[in-house]
């Protein structure tokens, strides 16, 4: 996902609701995320649904290797070798 460009992706709430359509494609071609204020506070970020899959799916990786390294401090883990081994005795037919 590209960064934020503050001149063209910071929209106060009431413009948005005036221009719907025009930011949805906007932020469809740029692929950049929105950022919608309210009282010049920030109250929600607009994101392409590609995107935010992409995010979701980065996310569940992050997770998997937050876990992993919890059981590895655990005492949880298994030597490369031993997973080599299992990993290639699955594999062989």
């Amino acid at each position: 996902m590209s960064r934020v460009r503050v001149d063209e992706d910071i929209r106060p709430l009431s413009e948005f609701r005036a221009g719907v359509a025009t930011f949805v494609k906007q932020i469809h071609e740029t692929r950049r995320p929105m950022v919608l204020t309210q009282r010049g506070r920030g109250v929600a970020v607009l994101v392409d649904v590609h995107e935010y899959e992409r995010m979701q799916e980065r996310l569940e990786i992050l997770e998997e290797v937050y876990k992993a390294e919890e059981q590895i401090a655990s005492g949880e883990g298994i030597a490369h070798e031993d997973a080599k081994t299992r990993v290639l005795s699955r594999l062989a037919p």
